[in-house]
């Protein structure tokens, strides 16, 4: 499975199944990452978390534990 925590900066990936449980699931779409979306990675920390994330037009900053769980193509 390719997640998003290995795209590299600067690049998109799109959005193939968002996995977890219950509540974590909702919250990653809530905030608009849903299968078929594209994801832009805009800016990764020195220590590797949060990544920078563009979804949808807006940007936003997600931890490596929730990128693990959006399966992308």
């Amino acid at each position: 499975m390719n997640s998003l925590r290995e795209v590299p900066c600067g690049k998109s990936a799109k959005v193939v199944k968002v996995h977890g449980d219950g509540s974590v699931r909702r919250r990653i779409m809530d905030m608009g990452i849903t299968k078929g979306c594209n994801v832009y990675v805009r800016k990764v920390a020195p220590l590797g978390d949060p990544i920078e994330i563009t979804v949808r037009g807006y940007e936003m900053s997600i931890r490596k534990a929730d990128a693990q769980m959006i399966e992308i193509e």
